[in-house]
């Protein structure tokens, strides 16, 4: 046996009480912003209006308020109204300030961690608007509150001044204007549709109340009198706005979420019970089947989304599952030979929206993307589940209909389970028999090789020889694969594109799926750049979308994009990806538009240039237009689409999984009536090369 020798590890003499930072006030949020707010991109930047959105909304919630304005302003400037009663300011005993300028400025103060201020709130618990206020180069609070209108101006989270009174006010309310901070947020454009998408969806969520938003972001500063207007709608300018006011809640919520679908019932099932325990203050669920066979289930927890669902969540599909399957049963709907229904079978064709209120709420992140209360689990289990079954008895035709759709997903689930053994058989998943067409690496290990899919043979012929053997690996397409979104598993498997896909990705499909077992740690989409191209990639974004979603969200889905022309000017030859990079390149060649089309030749006439034409041809450049991969050779096709030190590749990603299921479900559905009318309303949008 060896004896180890030990050292006595040396304490630096550095190290001591002097090293020990301590970021006072709102310090700590500019120095991890994405600690309170998740990211410095474009979810964290547009996370700064829900947040002081939330607080105006939470008045709302407690019948304090029932009017809400949200402006986009010049400057990067956002203006957020409310008619609630006004943050108070008085002075705060233990600041010794102003209650404004305290909860405007001081982590973790508020009205929401006790007391009488708030019963329910969706808010960070105080945290929201300080953060806010820290994030901002610029922020101004208003208060109108008992017969006074105040104010406030701060710089990165810190007071230029004390609260000032500056005027008599009849009116009640809060008004919050902020500047996004460009020390923190690199690129600050806030997106219109973004913003009226969020806004929409919590009008729905709290009945009878008003929310505006306008969009003055080009309207000249002059115009714009903020001085004496409380709504800014008050001034009658002519801005793009939309205002929103539901009486029917999350009803009216379903009905939004399913006018492009066709329901199997009439009736929207909605329940509602209010004080449920110490904790829970109500659970309103609203659901309708439509033929489909995705689902699409939306939670929120003291109207704000969870984007990952949480504990309620949890509850409502138990419920559902076991309510779906007792009155089968009992009912005789469902026979003992078939088993029961499974979690994805009474899943299948489900529009709902589960929506609860805690006086106490606990979220898994400061973003709330996840709740994690264990009481909302217990409350929505058995409320839903009571109400439901009792629905389900009152209303024997919508019952029938929806057993109905269960049973059908039920049969198509063992069809799919028969398609999935038939091929990814054993050995198939361990690259022991992998698809004919796939030229797959050397290496072994997932984290270093790419699997390119490519759009034909010629283009796949091209990629084989000019690729890296050892890290890249491809796969040729032969035409357009099947249409998934409306296809189930069986049907899906059938297609010897999809199969070979499916066992390339060694992941397997469906209920045995495993991001584990992924061979390739970049999947990179490759396809023309013409109308055919477009479409493939479209095609294989839904197969991505609807059945290997995990990939998308490991980050592990890319899009090659391969340059549109080739730029010849004597020896030296450049890529230009679109037609603005090639206007760049015909510039630095020293060419002008008149000289372009006097001079650009199309295509090389080297054989038939003479001695004497030569030096005036040498001052000619040669563009050629690429119209699919396959025109490249393989040494083109390396340098400009393979190589990794000069590729461009776009990542694929979801930002919003509802609004990317709404956007499939409408260009790649049956419905023609929405594609049309989405192709209509985008068409401005497209970039056409013609």
């Amino acid at each position: 046996m060896t004896a180890k020798k030990t050292t006595k590890k040396k304490v630096s003499s550095s190290y001591g009480a002097d090293s020990i930072t301590v970021l006072e006030g709102l310090e700590p949020v500019r120095k991890r912003p994405g600690m309170y707010i998740g990211t410095t991109g474009p979810d964290g930047l547009h996370h700064l209006i829900w947040e002081v959105f939330d607080n105006s909304r939470d008045e709302a919630m407690s019948g304090f308020a029932d009017d809400i304005e949200v402006a986009l302003l010049p400057r990067n400037r956002v203006r957020v109204v409310d008619n609630g009663r006004g943050i108070p300011v008085g002075k705060h005993k233990m600041t010794k300030v102003s209650a404004l300028e305290t909860i405007m400025t001081t982590l973790h103060a508020g009205g929401k961690f006790g007391g009488e201020g708030y019963k329910v709130s969706g808010g960070l618990h105080g945290v929201g608007v300080s953060v806010v206020n820290a994030l901002s180069s610029y922020a101004r609070a208003e208060v109108h509150r008992e017969g006074g209108h105040y104010s406030q101006e701060y710089a990165r989270g810190k007071k230029k001044a004390a609260v000032k009174k500056i005027g008599a006010s009849k009116r009640t309310g809060t008004i919050i204007t902020f500047e996004p901070d460009t020390d923190i947020f690199k690129d600050v454009v806030f997106e219109w549709n973004k913003v009226v998408a969020h806004l929409r969806q919590q009008a729905y969520l709290v009945k009878k109340m008003r929310i505006s938003v306008l969009d003055l972001r080009d309207v000249d500063e002059k115009k714009i009198d903020l001085e004496s207007a409380f709504y800014v709608r008050e001034m009658n300018l002519n801005v793009p706005s939309m205002t929103f006011y539901f009486e029917g809640g999350l009803r009216s919520l379903i009905t939004f979420y399913n006018h492009h679908q066709k329901p199997l019932h009439k009736n929207i099932f909605y329940c509602e019970r209010t004080d449920v325990d110490d904790n829970v203050v109500s659970v309103e669920v609203a659901l309708q089947y439509v033929d489909d066979i995705s689902s699409r289930i939306t939670a929120f927890a003291n109207n704000t989304y969870n984007a990952e669902g949480g504990t309620h969540l949890t509850g409502f599909k138990t419920a559902l599952t076991r309510t779906i399957n007792n009155y089968a049963r009992k009912s005789k709907f469902l026979k003992e030979s078939e088993g029961n229904f499974t979690g994805d079978d009474v899943l299948e064709g489900l529009t709902a929206v589960v929506s609860v209120k805690l006086r106490e709420v606990q979220f898994e992140g400061q973003t709330k993307a996840k709740l994690g209360s264990v009481e909302a689990q217990s409350a929505v289990q058995t409320v839903f589940g009571d109400m439901f079954a009792s629905y389900l008895e009152e209303h024997p035709d919508d019952a029938k209909a929806i057993v109905n759709k269960s049973a059908l997903a039920l049969r198509a689930r063992k069809a799919a389970k028969a398609a999935k053994d038939s091929v990814l058989r054993k050995g198939a998943l361990d690259g022991l028999t992998l698809p004919g067409k796939l030229a797959d690496c050397q290496t072994k290990k997932a984290e270093q090789s790419e699997l390119f899919i490519v759009e034909g043979d010629s283009a796949g012929g091209s990629a084989k020889m000019g690729r890296d053997r050892v890290t890249q690996a491809i796969l040729p397409l032969r035409g357009k694969i099947l249409n998934v979104e409306r296809a189930r598993l069986d049907r899906m498997l059938s297609s010897d594109a999809i199969k070979d896909l499916v066992v390339a990705f060694g992941t397997a499909i469906g209920d045995v799926f495993n991001i584990e077992k992924l061979r390739y740690h970049k999947i990179i989409i490759a396809t023309d750049a013409d109308v055919d191209g477009a479409h493939i990639r479209t095609l294989l974004l839904t197969l991505f979308f609807r059945h290997f979603l995990p990939i998308i969200e490991g980050g592990y889905l890319y899009v090659a994009q391969p340059p549109l022309y080739k730029i010849v000017k004597g020896k030296d030859i450049r890529y230009a990806y679109d037609e603005k990079e090639k206007q760049t390149i015909l510039k630095e060649f020293g060419v002008s538009e008149l000289e372009e089309e006097e001079d650009v030749d199309d295509e090389d006439d080297s054989d038939s240039v003479t001695e004497a034409e030569k030096p005036q041809r040498a001052k000619k450049v040669i563009i050629q237009r690429y119209k699919g991969l396959g025109e490249m050779n393989p040494e083109e096709l390396w340098e400009t689409s393979m190589n990794p030190h000069n590729r461009v590749l776009k990542q694929v990603t979801v930002e919003d999984a509802a609004e990317a299921h709404q956007v499939f479900d409408t260009l790649m559905g049956t419905d023609v009536v929405a594609r049309k009318s989405f192709i209509q309303s985008n068409a401005k949008l497209a970039q056409l090369d013609i």
